[in-house]
């Protein structure tokens, strides 16, 4: 059984920064896929990152990219969001989640085994 917890969420007005964090537990974390995903309400989950299990290959959803960055510390056994110049489109309820089937970046929510509670992000105008 993994468990996550996010935090770091809040409100932010647009183009300010937010990052959130994601605590794991489990003393495999570095053999985890790990990912981040949102849900506005009345929208479907959708990714917003991945990372592999050793942090050097990193995926990003078209409207993130160049915006957020995703990293982890797997002394840590932590991941991060770095949200950059935030829209309010990308106001959601933020997980993280992680996959234990291999190390390469996965994209689809399926794939992930275990994913956090959500911390809200709320981005105004």
């Amino acid at each position: 059984q993994v468990q996550l917890v996010e935090s770091g969420g809040g409100l932010a007005q647009a183009g300010e920064s937010l990052r959130l964090s994601c605590a794991a537990s489990g003393r495999t974390f570095s053999s985890y896929v790990m990912g981040w995903f949102r849900q506005a309400p009345g929208k479907e989950r959708q990714i917003v990152a991945a990372i592999s299990c050793s942090g050097d290959t990193t995926y990003y959803a078209d409207s993130v990219k160049g915006r957020f960055t995703i990293s982890r510390d797997n002394a840590k056994n932590t991941v991060y969001l770095q949200m950059n110049s935030l829209k309010p489109e990308d106001a959601a309820l933020y997980y993280c989640a992680a996959a234990l089937a291999g190390c390469s970046v996965l994209y689809l929510r399926n794939d992930y085994n275990y994913r956090g509670q959500g911390t809200q992000v709320t981005v105004s105008s």
